[in-house]
């Protein structure tokens, strides 16, 4: 039988997705006490750090993201090394769209500022330089192309058992099944030390930092315990697997042969990976999704929606070599957006620079989580970090304006599917 929650923590940890995870190993790691606080079971569905696949780039139109980008691989690097395992496949990365489209020209000028190995090239180009893969998915007349060799594909729900294990190893306390009911900063523990008592159905903890991370369950505690309220929408959203037309051809779309990841710019933002999690099958999906509440939501993907918008580029795309008229299966999953589809890593006003909250990962965030475990655990101890600019995550970037950072390319045309 579980005992009673119970005890004083260095940081109390609301989430164990992949930030709250990221976090908490990293602060384990720099010999703090943690505890880690799930409502669900863990390694749950419910949330957007589940599943077989996700993307990881360095190209980007916001050349922040390109340095964070590249950092964030140096960690998944350094903790499959500590773990002993793999869950990074490298495999290249294509990013493709009109040659004159706003995002695509600020991401060739981000890897040129960085110094991120890249080739551009127009449909002939491509041909004659990736002749293989070109033979499988060819750029559309009018389009170019840009080819990064450091990319690829993290497999996400094991990435998340990694981080679960190394923070365990290095001390970390979790209990699931533990829905926070109450943050209260304010208090003091047994040494008079400045606490903030955190709240579950099992129990109740001291920790002089409490650390949100609990994806687009953010808002809510936030506005219930602080009564702020967050610009982060969670979105519906549905992942799609699209079946290789000749099985005996499957070898060609493998993570390991060669065959890249993709995203496409245009006035929708499509991306996909290799054939890896399921034999015969690739993904391809749209960034985007439909408002919806994450305690009471539609677990059922939108396929007809699928059909419409993305059967037809497929086609256009990848010809007979996919199966286009419809994806082969389908899964929802949850995005929580901000309305520049920038984080969210700060502290909290009106809480004594107790309480700090990292949200609002708007569909990109997964491959960054190192990364902001090393930013929020930064912030919990001294309340600065030399690893991103923080004036670009913090919350005082809507009080300049409701729509956060400005853009050379406007984000929320590029999530259309917004208003489908």
């Amino acid at each position: 039988m579980e005992e009673a929650l119970e005890g004083c923590f260095d940081a109390a940890i609301v989430g164990a997705g992949i930030m709250g995870l990221c976090t908490a190993y990293e602060l384990a790691r720099r010999g703090k006490s943690v505890i880690i606080l799930e409502q669900f079971d863990l390694l749950h569905r419910r949330g957007s750090s589940h599943g077989e696949s996700r993307t990881l780039r360095l190209t980007y139109p916001e050349s922040y993201y390109t340095l964070m980008a590249r950092s964030a691989l140096d960690l998944w690097k350094s903790a499959q090394r500590e773990a002993g395992f793999e869950v990074y496949k490298r495999t290249g990365q294509l990013d493709f769209g009109a040659a004159d489209h706003p995002g695509l020209q600020q991401l060739i000028a981000a890897c040129r500022e960085h110094g991120i190995h890249h080739q551009v090239f127009g449909r002939e180009g491509f041909r004659q330089k990736q002749p293989r893969i070109a033979g499988i998915l060819d750029l559309p007349e009018g389009c170019i192309g840009v080819w990064t060799e450091e990319a690829g594909v993290l497999r996400a729900t094991k990435a998340c058992a990694m981080f679960l294990a190394l923070a365990t190893r290095h001390g970390a306390i979790v209990r699931d099944n533990a829905r926070v009911t109450k943050i209260s900063p304010g208090w003091k523990d047994s040494r008079g030390e400045k606490s903030v008592l955190v709240a579950t159905g099992k129990g109740s903890v001291l920790a002089k930092k409490c650390i949100i991370a609990s994806g687009a369950w953010v808002p809510r505690i936030v506005e219930e315990n602080f009564g702020l309220v967050l610009p982060v929408q969670p979105l519906h959203t549905t992942i799609a697997y699209w079946e290789v037309s000749d099985r005996s051809k499957h070898a060609e779309f493998l993570a390991g042969n060669g065959f890249p990841t993709f995203a496409f710019y245009n006035e929708k933002y499509f991306y996909g990976t290799p054939s890896l999690e399921f034999p015969g099958l690739i993904k391809a999906s749209i960034h985007g999704g439909t408002p919806c509440d994450a305690d009471d939501r539609c677990y059922i993907p939108d396929v007809e929606e699928l059909k419409r918008i993305m059967s037809p580029w497929m086609e256009r795309a990848f010809g007979k070599n996919v199966r286009c008229d419809a994806p082969a299966m389908a899964e929802a999953c949850m995005y929580s957006m901000t309305p520049d589809q920038d984080f969210i890593l700060d502290v909290l006003p009106g809480t004594q620079e107790q309480v700090l909250v990292a949200a609002g990962f708007s569909g990109h965030g997964f491959k960054m989580a190192p990364l902001v475990g090393k930013v929020m655990a930064d912030l919990a101890e001294s309340g600065a970090s030399p690893e991103v600019p923080l004036e670009l995550f913090s919350l005082q970037r809507f009080q300049r304006s409701a729509f956060g950072n400005e853009k050379s390319f406007d984000p929320v045309k590029e999530l259309s599917t917004l208003s489908l």
